[in-house]
């Protein structure tokens, strides 16, 4: 079995890190593979707007026959939308394990989502007869993409609760979540018992790029989203990209990555398997060590062998470590902070005796797991904050999912006619030194005599 490589020095630990931040291509009209969906070859950018159009022509309907043609599932359109009774008999075909964890999860979820709301409305402290503050307000209405994989086979049930209960939170009042189903229409029950517990008010049984134009665009059945949140494949990113702009998005997801900074106090079976948790996920996921022992990165190579060996999803693992993970030689824990911060990873783990003395050399992560007992997967379940975060290099300037996604600002503004009096000279001045004489005048009249 091929093992992931160690790496020292900084030029070949950045190339791995540039290499593993590249790994997405942007596929756009003329690039990357073709695709035969509608009868002519078209790359995916191609295929997206397509769809894109046919929903916007034809609503339902053409979310109809995408799924038929694409997914293989034939559903009227009337029956795309879950139907409330079917939400509610999901929770008999699961297991009461399940159902404990989920309501564990959304309880954690919600009580972080609240201790994070901001006050609805503040006023800051100004000059006499000047007063400036910022008020609050939800987003009305949103749209959660939740992956199912092939036919729903592997929802995201976890992402559900992630994803939307920041959004009940943040006061939204209509959360449609748009997800595959299988062939014959259904939705795992799982999925549905999240929804229910998370607050959606519509489920919408369409994947892929169909799901999103429908939420985005609306339909007769699925209400028009100014937002659209959630991970999906490339096709389901793309029609988020080509619709932003008619529609807020979170972030361009892409597949999970985790940098690790350890030091000797840290076990080389739990940093491989922390790894392993990561790279199992997709072959397009990345998975970095950043170490001061070079006796650890061998023991961490090792454990990733034989770890390998008995995992069902080892073959995904593999091919990810080998193309897009790296165990990296650090002369110290500044330089490993310092790498850290180039890759800015999705999550971060700080598997070191004294976390939170290293924490303020970390300037870029999604989320930061603090010493040996916080494995990420914690981050990824039971722990509270969204699982949601940028990837990719993203996190250097993008947040993951709070309740602060779902709300917008609004700055308050309140002059008396003295405070806009003392105002006025430098406010005019501005106002011609661009050129906007309209500006100016605007100020002064209402200080002009009436007439």
């Amino acid at each position: 079995m091929a093992m992931t490589p160690i790496l020292e020095g900084v030029e070949a630990i950045h190339s791995r890190i540039d290499h593993a931040l590249g790994r997405l291509k942007f596929q756009g009209p003329g690039k990357g593979p073709r695709f035969n969906t509608f009868g002519q070859e078209q790359s995916l950018g191609d295929i997206v707007s397509t769809i894109i159009d046919l929903v916007a022509q034809n609503g339902d309907e053409a979310v109809s026959e995408c799924l038929k043609l694409i997914d293989g599932a034939d559903l009227p359109p009337e029956k795309i939308v879950v139907s409330e009774s079917e939400i509610r008999a999901a929770k008999d075909h699961i297991s009461a394990e399940l159902e404990a964890s989920l309501i564990l999860m959304a309880q954690r979820i919600e009580s972080y989502a609240k201790a994070m709301m901001p006050a609805t409305q503040t006023w800051f402290e100004g000059d006499p007869g000047r007063e400036l503050g910022v008020r609050f307000t939800p987003i009305e209405n949103i749209g959660a993409y939740v992956p199912g994989g092939l036919g729903g086979s592997t929802p995201l049930i976890s992402t559900v609760l992630m994803n939307l209960i920041p959004a009940k939170v943040a006061g939204v009042k209509n959360i449609v979540v748009a997800t595959p189903c299988s062939k014959d229409g259904t939705v795992h029950p799982a999925l549905l018992r999240a929804c229910e517990l998370a607050g959606a008010t519509t489920v919408y049984r369409a994947g892929g790029a169909q799901g999103v134009a429908a939420m985005a665009l609306g339909t007769k059945s699925c209400p028009p989203c100014s937002k659209i949140i959630g991970p999906g494949n490339a096709f389901v990113q793309e029609a988020k990209r080509q619709l932003f702009g008619r529609i807020d998005i979170d972030m361009m997801a892409g597949p999970s990555e985790i940098g690790i900074i350890a030091d000797s106090s840290a076990k080389a079976s739990v940093l491989a398997a922390d790894m392993i948790a990561q790279a199992e996920h997709d072959k397009m996921a990345s998975s970095f060590l950043f170490s001061t022992s070079k006796e650890l990165l061998l023991e961490v190579q090792k454990e990733l062998s034989q770890q390998l060996a008995s995992l069902p999803r080892g073959d995904i693992a593999l091919a990810s470590l080998e193309n897009f993970g790296a165990l990296c030689l650090c002369k110290n824990l500044e330089q490993a902070c310092a790498f850290s911060n180039r890759y800015a990873p999705e999550h971060l783990e700080l598997c070191v005796d004294e976390p939170d003395e290293l924490l303020p050399n970390i300037s870029h992560a999604g989320a930061i797991f603090m010493g040996h007992a916080c494995p990420e997967v914690a981050g990824d379940y039971t722990a509270g904050p969204s699982h949601t975060l940028p990837t990719c290099g993203a996190a250097r300037f993008a947040s993951g999912i709070t309740v602060f996604t779902f709300l917008k600002s609004s700055s308050l503004l309140k002059y008396n006619l003295e405070s806009l009096r003392g105002d006025l000279p430098s406010l005019t001045a501005m106002a011609r030194a661009e050129n906007l004489e309209g500006h100016a005048r605007s100020a002064e009249s209402r200080f002009l005599e009436s007439t």
